[in-house]
């Protein structure tokens, strides 16, 4: 009858990040970035990614086999390790005979200071990606070395081989001068878990203005253009404060202002894509490395944000690692 009509069905509202990014990694992730989301926002157990992290460790008892995407072939590399403490770390579950193994491993591929190079030389004709070139003798670098003993110190493993490690991150950090950003982010996690809390604020301090006088990092995403890439990085191949202050404890968040932070997760909630994944602003290396880093960087931007409770959709919380000491 007249008058009798049905009122209007309001749409429907939009899948919440987190539905988004689910459907996106069934689809698309390896079995390890699969397991990590369910362990983190889906409320399934350690155990599953433990195994799927397992099929990484090679015999020697570092970490191969494309852990790190840009890196292929088995031969175990520094940057794998870091990779594999990172998820080790996000499940509580960096200690024990594995770390213990893990730490011989990286004494045996040490440069005679006692760090790590970015990639160990390939016997066999083992591939990598081509910003990783094989030497001869690789010198041992930042940006290996200090995210691996920043995460060892957080953990409190104590080891012969952190020693000299140790010491060869507190010598580059206190003497940096110029550097770039993804030296100063593996910089930021180096400070934000070695155990002398003061030395490693008047550190992260000079840092901080390092990274802004140098501007090597985009303080307001509306204005991206006016901040050029660093030299060797690709064309959108740019870091934003949150891409060095990962969690609101990091030392690194004292870098930027609360205003500028804000703008750098509503940059980051805004980077989510159609399909429900965040994008890779990395130069791209090969075709298969980009497919298999997207994921990886949908973890780390839904993990961000959640941390700074920018993450709408009722995630479920999973064990996390205290803040930094």
């Amino acid at each position: 009858m007249p008058g009798d009509e049905a009122p209007p069905t309001a749409a429907p509202a939009p899948p919440a990040p987190i539905a988004r990014a689910e459907e996106f990694m069934w689809l698309t992730a390896r079995v390890l970035e699969q397991r990590r989301f369910a362990f983190h926002f889906l409320g399934a157990g350690a155990d599953p990614v433990d195994a799927a992290l397992g099929a990484y460790l090679g015999g020697d008892g570092g970490y191969g086999h494309g852990l790190d995407p840009d890196l292929r072939g088995p031969l175990s590399q520094p940057l794998h390790t870091a990779h594999a403490l990172r998820v080790l770390d996000s499940l509580g579950r960096c200690s024990g005979q594995r770390i213990e193994r893990l730490c011989g491993h990286l004494s045996r591929v040490s440069t005679p200071d006692g760090a790590l190079p970015v990639a160990v030389p390939a016997p066999r004709g083992h591939r990598a990606a081509p910003y990783h070139p094989p030497h001869g003798e690789p010198p041992g670098e930042l940006l290996a070395t200090a995210p691996v003993v920043g995460v060892l110190h957080r953990n409190r493993v104590w080891h012969a081989w952190l020693f000299r490690a140790t010491d060869f991150c507190w010598d580059r950090v206190e003497s940096m001068r110029h550097s770039h950003p993804y030296e100063l982010q593996s910089a930021a996690a180096f400070l934000d878990g070695v155990p002398d809390r003061a030395r490693a604020a008047s550190a992260a301090d000079r840092l901080g203005r390092l990274v802004r006088e140098r501007r090597l990092v985009v303080l307001d995403p509306a204005r991206r253009a006016e901040y050029p890439p660093a030299p060797g990085y690709g064309p959108a191949e740019q870091l934003f404060p949150h891409d060095f202050a990962r969690r609101p404890e990091s030392l690194a968040r004292g870098w930027f202002t609360d205003e500028e932070m804000s703008r750098s997760l509503d940059f980051l909630a805004a980077q989510q894509q159609p399909d429900g994944g965040w994008p890779v602003h990395r130069r791209e290396r090969s075709p298969d490395s980009s497919l298999e880093r997207r994921p990886i960087a949908t973890l780390e931007a839904l993990l961000t944000l959640r941390a700074y409770g920018r993450l709408p959709g009722g995630a479920a919380t999973s064990p996390a690692p205290g803040p930094p000491r």
